[in-house]
C-alpha cells in the first residue's frame, strides 16, 4: 500500500500536511488510474460499438474488458449482467424506473432500512408516487443494527412486497450488514433483493453469486476510480423482462417511424456514448485493489478503525454512532462531542489540515432515528495510517481545549 501511488496526499492545506479522512464520500485516485484515462484520450480516443476503424475497435475492446473486469471482480455469472452507469444513485434510479415498470403496481410495497443513504429512498419514493405504491421500513436498534426480527414479521406479514432495497454497509455507522441472512430470508419469501454496494466494495471481497442478490449497485469513485462511471449488477431473469430506462443510440437493434425494438442485455440499458474512458479507469482501479489484494485492504482498515475507536474513546464527552463491542463495523466513525456543534469541529478540523465530512451524510432519516442533527464523520481508505488518526485525535483534543 504506496501512499506514493497518490500524489494528492503529498499536498499541504493551510500549510499543514493534508489528512484525508473523508473517503466513504470519495477516494482519492492512484497514479495508475489517472495516467489510464490520459493514455485512452491521447492514444485510443474513439466511439465505441459502432465503428469499424482501428481507435474505434481498440476503444470498445478496452470498453469490454473494464465490463469483464467487473463481472470478475464481483463474481457475476455474466458480463451481460454488468451495466455501466454513472454510479451507485443512477444504478438505483434505473431499476426503480425499470423493474417498477415490469413488475409493480399500484398497492404494491417496497421495503427499505432506516439507515438507508438518500440514494436509495427518495427513486423509490419517486416511484411510489408515479405508480401508488407503499414503503415500508425495516427499523434498527439502538446499536445501529437491522432489527432482523422486526423484518422477518414484515416479510411474513405482507404479501405485498415486491423488493426488499438495503444498504451493505452503512455510510453513517459502519454498520455491515449481514447481507447474506437478508437477502435468504427475503427469498424464502420469493422477493427479489437490490444491495447498496457503495460502501462495501472498497473494503473488502464481494460475490454477487454467493450472496444471493438479485442487483447489486457500487460507484467507481468511491473504489479509486473516476467519477461518473458506477455499475448495477442485475440477473438475466429480470433484466430481460425490464423496460430501457432510456432512449437513444446504442440501446436499440432497429428502429422505424412505426415501431423500436431494443438490443440485447446489458446494451439495452446503456443508450447513449457510454464513459468509455471513465470504464477503462475503473477497471484500472479495480485491479490496483486486487494486485494489493481485498483480504489485505480489509485486514488495514479495519486494524486502524479498532486504533482509531479506541483512541477517540479516550476523549472526554466523545459520543461515537453505532460500532458496538459485539459488532464490528466498516472503516466508517460518526461522531460528536457533547457542546461542540459538528459544523463547528469539522471547520477548525479543516484548519489544521484534516479532511472530515459534517452533516446528516446524506441519510437524514437515520440522523433523527439518532436523535441529533448531524455528526462528524472520519473515514478511512487503504492509503491511511496510524499517525493519520493520531493527528485527527490530536486536532479534537485542541479543539475542545477552544471550547
Amino acid at each position: 500500500m504506496n501512499r506514493d501511488d497518490f500524489p494528492i496526499l503529498s499536498r499541504t492545506v493551510y500549510d499543514r500536511p493534508l489528512v484525508y479522512l473523508d473517503n466513504a464520500a470519495t477516494t482519492q485516485k492512484p497514479r495508475c488510474v489517472v495516467e489510464a484515462m490520459m493514455e485512452e484520450y491521447y492514444n485510443v480516443n474513439a466511439n465505441v460499438h459502432r465503428g469499424v476503424h482501428f481507435l474505434s475497435q481498440k476503444a470498445t475492446d478496452l470498453h469490454e474488458q473494464a465490463r469483464e473486469t467487473v463481472r470478475d471482480f464481483i463474481n457475476a455469472r455474466t458480463s451481460s449482467e454488468i451495466i455501466f452507469t454513472r454510479g451507485t444513485t443512477e444504478s438505483i434510479n434505473l431499476l426503480a424506473y425499470s423493474f417498477g415498470e415490469a413488475f409493480m403496481q399500484e398497492g404494491d410495497e417496497v421495503l427499505i432500512s432506516e439507515m438507508e443513504h438518500h440514494s436509495n429512498i427518495v427513486p423509490w419514493q419517486i416511484l411510489s408516487e408515479r405508480k401508488g405504491l407503499k414503503i415500508k421500513v425495516i427499523p434498527i436498534t439502538d446499536d445501529g443494527q437491522i432489527d432482523i426480527s422486526t423484518y422477518r414479521s414484515i416479510l411474513e406479514q405482507s404479501t405485498k412486497i415486491r423488493l426488499v432495497c438495503v444498504t451493505h454497509v452503512s455510510n453513517v455507522l459502519g454498520t455491515v450488514n449481514p447481507i447474506k441472512e437478508i437477502i435468504s430470508m427475503a427469498h424464502e419469501q420469493g422477493i427479489p433483493v437490490l444491495v447498496d454496494g457503495a460502501q462495501s466494495t472498497p473494503h473488502f471481497k464481494v460475490d454477487v453469486q454467493e450472496l444471493d442478490c438479485d442487483f447489486f449497485a457500487f460507484s467507481g469513485h468511491k473504489i479509486y476510480g473516476p467519477t461518473g462511471v458506477g455499475v448495477l449488477y442485475g440477473k438475466e431473469k429480470y433484466l430481460e423482462q425490464m423496460p430501457p430506462y432510456q432512449g437513444g443510440g446504442e440501446m436499440i437493434q432497429k428502429v422505424s417511424f412505426e415501431k423500436t425494438t431494443f438490443n440485447q442485455l446489458p446494451y439495452k440499458f446503456e443508450a447513449g456514448t457510454p464513459d468509455y474512458v471513465g470504464t477503462h479507469a475503473l477497471a484500472t482501479a479495480i485491479n490496483y485493489v486486487c494486485n494489493i489484494g481485498m483480504d489485505q485492504i480489509l485486514k488495514h482498515e479495519q486494524e486502524l478503525t479498532a486504533y482509531a475507536l479506541q483512541q477517540l474513546r479516550t476523549i472526554d464527552n466523545m459520543q461515537i454512532y453505532g460500532h458496538p463491542e459485539n459488532h464490528p463495523g466498516d472503516a466508517v466513525i460518526s461522531f460528536n462531542i457533547k457542546g461542540i456543534h459538528h459544523l463547528d469541529l469539522g471547520t477548525l478540523l479543516d484548519r489544521l489540515g484534516i479532511a472530515v465530512r459534517t452533516g446528516h451524510h446524506c441519510a437524514e432519516p437515520l440522523i433523527h432515528r439518532l436523535g441529533i442533527e448531524g455528526t462528524v464523520r472520519a473515514s478511512f481508505a487503504l492509503y491511511n495510517t496510524k499517525e493519520e488518526v493520531d493527528a485527527l485525535v490530536q486536532g479534537i483534543q485542541r479543539v475542545v481545549k477552544m471550547f
